[in-house]
């Protein structure tokens, strides 16, 4: 199999919860079947909601080469990266490497696009930073699928900064349910859990509400690149895409 490197940190449990996906998701009979994983558990890297909401903080983007260069250099022959926000600096990760990087914005909205249909529309439960710096919304509208948001940013931004502080608690999931019944309010019946901190509660969602989890998603891809034979073998589970 296929060594994949992960660039973690972003918050070091959601790091850990895509690991034990992967490992979930592994019919193996032995240690030997499962998924080779290179990790640079990182939570130095600088916030990202610092950098893009408050234009305060460092640029998290030369920190995240760095550690996409030192996975390659150790043998990683793809990379993930379980943060959706961070992905708005995916682009400075593909030019400093020439592996292949396992896009969870591209791969999730084919997701939302297969389940919503051209003309429809999903919820999306993320940072405020996301809805700010459009991470999802032009390849939403590329194929077809219209992004809607809860309107209440502070309480989903304060749910986040509460998980980080103390891990998935009441209050956390009090918001995160509260966000997607506002977005059941306005249509969205489809919804992306698009934050890797709202991954950790993901049984707070609103009823009747149809979610899948971005880093679900991811999990899946790391799995079939892995799992494909060889570089020009890579043949990704219907809907899949290994983006570089």
């Amino acid at each position: 199999m296929r060594r994949v490197g992960i660039l973690g940190g972003m918050g070091p449990q959601a790091t850990i919860l895509l690991i034990q996906k992967v490992v979930d998701g592994i019919a193996a009979a032995d240690d030997a079947d499962h998924v080779p994983l290179l990790v640079d558990q990182n939570p130095q890297v600088p916030s990202r909601i610092r950098h893009l909401i408050e234009g305060t903080g460092e640029d998290p983007g030369p920190v995240l080469v760095g550690m996409a260069r030192r996975l390659v250099a150790g043998g990683a022959m793809a990379l993930a990266m379980p943060c959706n926000t961070a992905h708005h600096y995916a682009p400075a990760i593909r030019s400093a490497v020439k592996v292949p990087f396992l896009d969870m914005v591209e791969l999730s909205v084919n997701r939302a696009a297969r389940m919503t249909g051209s003309g429809g529309q999903v919820g999306i439960l993320a940072s405020p930073a996301v809805r700010r710096i459009g991470l999802f919304d032009a390849a939403l509208a590329r194929v077809g699928v219209r992004a809607v948001y809860p309107d209440d940013e502070p309480a989903l931004l304060a749910a986040i900064r509460r998980i980080k502080a103390e891990g998935p608690g009441p209050e956390a999931k009090a918001a995160l349910r509260a966000a997607s019944g506002e977005l059941l309010q306005k249509g969205a019946v489809v919804q992306m859990i698009a934050c890797t901190e709202f991954s950790l509660l993901q049984d707070a969602l609103a009823p009747g509400a149809e979610a899948f989890d971005t880093l679900d998603v991811l999990a899946e891809a790391v799995k079939d690149f892995a799992r494909a034979d060889g570089e020009g073998d890579a043949r990704p589970e219907e809907g899949h895409a290994y983006p570089r």
